[in-house]
Parts: C-alpha cells; sequence; structure tokens
C-alpha cells in the first residue's frame, strides 16, 4: 500500500501526472475551435473589378 502524500506536498512533475489523470477525455475531437467556412463572407484580396484596373 502506497503512503499518502497531500497535493501540495508532491512534486510539481507528480502533481502534473495527477492532475491529467482528472481531465476528462476529449474522445478523438480537437479542442481548438472550429468555424464553418462561409466562402460568401470571405475576405477576397483579390479586386472586385479586375477590368477597371487594367483600363486605367
Amino acid at each position: 500500500m502506497e503512503k499518502f502524500t497531500s497535493f501540495d506536498k508532491l512534486s510539481k512533475k507528480e502533481q502534473k501526472k495527477l492532475n491529467a489523470e482528472k481531465r476528462r477525455d476529449w474522445n478523438g475531437v480537437s479542442p481548438v475551435t472550429r468555424v464553418v467556412p462561409d466562402s460568401k463572407r470571405a475576405y477576397k484580396r483579390n479586386p472586385k473589378h479586375r477590368s477597371r484596373l487594367l483600363a486605367e
């Protein structure tokens, strides 16, 4: 049987290990925020009327 040691007295490495065990699993999903691509609202770097630029 392992001797009990309070969390405060554990080394930082051991605290990190315990915290990792307590965290929930994401079940294969990345926790990064996802944004649905909306092509209509996307910023377009090309000028809208390219023919006007060439005529000038």
